[in-house]
C-alpha cells in the first residue's frame, strides 16, 4: 500500500519510519512525504497519483489540509485515494469541514499508531 503523509512538521517522517519500520521492510507499506499542501498536490501530479491512501495534517502554513483535501476530491479522481485528516484539534468545526469535504477518515494528535495500523489493515 503506498501512502502520502502530509505534515509541515519534518520530525513526522522519522516518527512513522520508526513506527512502521516491519510494514516498509516487509514491502506492506511504502511511505512517501510531502511537508506541505503544494508540495502534496505536486507529488500526486509527478507520481501519477501513485498513493491509495492520503494522511495530511489540517493546519499547516500556506494551503491548510482541507485546502488540500479538497483539491485531491476535486482533481484527483483514479483510482480515488482514501484520506485521513490528522489535526491537534477534535473540535466538531474541523470534523464537520472534513467531512463535508469529502475526508474517509478524521485522526487526531498525538496519533495513536495502534489504532491507526487497525484502520491501515482494514483498507488493506
Amino acid at each position: 500500500m503506498k501512502i502520502l503523509v502530509v505534515d509541515d512538521e519534518r520530525d513526522v517522517q522519522t516518527l512513522f519510519e520508526q513506527r512502521f519500520r516491519k510494514e516498509m521492510k516487509s514491502g506492506e507499506m511504502q511511505f512517501n512525504f510531502a511537508f506541505s499542501g503544494e508540495e502534496a498536490l505536486q507529488f500526486l501530479t509527478d507520481h501519477n497519483q501513485e498513493a491509495v491512501l492520503i494522511l495530511s495534517d489540517i493546519n499547516m502554513p500556506g494551503m491548510s489540509g482541507l485546502e488540500l483535501l479538497k483539491r485531491i476530491k476535486q482533481e484527483h479522481h483514479e483510482p480515488p485515494p482514501v484520506v485521513m485528516m490528522i489535526t491537534a484539534y477534535g473540535d466538531a468545526e474541523n470534523y464537520n469541514q472534513a467531512t463535508q469535504l469529502g475526508a474517509d477518515d478524521f485522526l487526531t494528535k498525538p496519533v495513536d499508531f495502534t489504532v491507526l495500523k487497525e484502520k491501515l489493515k482494514a483498507i488493506h
